[in-house]
């Protein structure tokens, strides 16, 4: 069911919310940067997002291809979206961080439905053999 969500940094200088049916699924890559930040991802299109404050709080990170930008507060360091453009996924996107958003409570998330991906050998479209670590 899509429902509007609010989220943010942990210092709160970065603030949204975005429109998202997390029902649909969210997922979690093994690729080298998700590893590190052990991201948990929902990915919806960007009319669906709405950044609420100055954009100047935020950095950008971008590396490999430079389809997405790995944004994140420049007070507290929380990466609480990123977004590009990758047309092999249906274009422009934002990911959104689960872990960000301010209205969803754990009981919710430990039901959320998960997607893994295998980005550390570019196999998107399956997981990897191993998925406990993510």
């Amino acid at each position: 069911m899509l429902k509007t969500y609010h989220g943010s940094c942990h210092c709160g200088a970065v603030k949204f919310e975005a429109d998202i049916d997390l029902d649909a699924g969210t997922g979690k890559c093994n690729c080298s940067i998700c590893t590190k930040k052990r991201g948990w991802n929902a990915q919806i299109k960007p009319e669906a997002f709405r950044l609420l404050t100055d954009p100047a709080a935020l950095s950008d990170y971008q590396f490999g291809s430079n389809s997405a930008h790995h944004v994140f507060c420049k007070t507290c360091g929380v990466a609480p979206f990123g977004h590009g453009y990758v047309e092999e996924i249906g274009g422009a996107y934002y990911s959104v961080s689960v872990a960000s958003l301010d209205d969803l409570t754990p009981a919710e998330m430990t039901a959320l439905p998960v997607t893994y991906m295998d980005g550390r050998n570019d196999n998107w479209w399956n997981p990897p053999e191993v998925t406990s670590h993510m």
